[in-house]
């Protein structure tokens, strides 16, 4: 048995790419994307029709978004629909990176995609807006999921993001495993960061045990790896999404793969409570990795969004 295998026998594997050709032959449960993501499958050859339909699309609807926005949001839509075509599960769209901090923005922008994937058959169920962790985001994602729009909480580096999360009643988290050992290695490179003393693993390992020993719904799907070791050092949390690379990496290793999260152990020395506006960005304000790293993906994620309209715009 690979490893993949024993991983899957204890966790949700999601693919973490828009690659159809990666996703046929990992054979993930479900997938996520996400505005860099997105502009990655836009360059395939495979995708180039699409994003002709797309811009075809756009020219034809006349609502208060401009009609490359209209494009991009086609693109996100139809690549997700080519993908569900091929899993059996979920996919995760993310909303425009630059609503992060505006809550009806980012509330209208997913009822808009809920409705384009409704247009293109498909139901609301098989749908995760994807939404960063900002206060405004999780307030979105609170109105949201009581529509009946599920939510993942993408760009969460903080325990206290994920307890307003939880408490606003989203559907998915994704803690970004990676970029918390990124800062820490770039913070302090002569420290000891392998298997559980990876800080993201950490960080995943506290949010988990405190969601189930609490209670809480909410999955916890840990994301952005950097190595399979901190793959296999989360083995049995919910759900992670893990990179083709290192879903092949898994795939072609043998071995024992013991299971490190379970629910049925899960203890947690904090009281569940929630957390107010002022408290949040406090616990934010205190945390330099958390406000660093969200920020960063923030404008990493926006960023590409910008140049994907770029390119839209030269084929006009």
């Amino acid at each position: 048995m690979s490893k993949l295998d024993a991983l899957r026998a204890m966790t949700v594997v999601v693919a973490d790419t828009g690659d159809i050709d990666a996703i046929r032959q990992h054979k993930p449960q479900d997938a996520t994307t996400n505005p860099s993501l997105i502009l990655k499958a836009a360059e395939l050859p495979a995708y180039q029709d699409l994003i002709r339909h797309s811009l075809q699309w756009a020219q034809g609807i006349h609502n208060s978004d401009s009609l490359i926005v209209n494009a991009c949001d086609k693109i996100a839509v139809a690549i997700g629909c080519e993908i569900l075509n091929i899993i059996p599960g979920l996919i995760s769209t993310e909303v425009d990176a630059r609503l992060s901090f505006d809550t009806a923005a980012t509330v209208a922008k997913a009822r808009k995609l809920i409705q384009m994937y409704a247009d293109a058959g498909i139901g609301r169920e098989r749908i995760l807006i994807k939404i960063a962790s900002t206060w405004e985001g999780i307030q979105a994602a609170r109105i949201l999921e009581q529509e009946g729009i599920h939510c993942n909480l993408t760009l969460l580096f903080n325990f206290s993001q994920a307890v307003a999360c939880a408490e606003a009643g989203a559907t998915l988290i994704s803690p970004f495993v990676g970029r918390i050992l990124d800062w820490y290695k770039a913070s302090k490179p002569d420290a000891d960061y392998s298997g559980k003393a990876d800080p993201g693993v950490i960080s995943v390992s506290q949010i988990y045990n405190h969601y189930k020993a609490h209670g809480y719904k909410t999955v916890v799907m840990g994301a952005s790896f950097r190595n399979t070791g901190e793959v296999e050092a989360l083995a049995g949390c919910d759900k992670l999404t893990i990179s083709p690379e290192l879903l092949a990496q898994l795939s072609s290793a043998n071995g024992d793969l013991p299971q490190q999260l379970n629910p049925a152990q899960a203890h947690s020395d904090i009281a569940k409570h929630s957390v107010s506006e002022a408290q949040f960005r406090w616990a934010m304000n205190e945390d330099a990795m958390a406000t660093e790293k969200l920020a960063d993906g923030i404008r990493r994620f926006a960023a590409d969004q910008q140049l994907l309209e770029q390119r839209l715009s030269q084929l006009l």
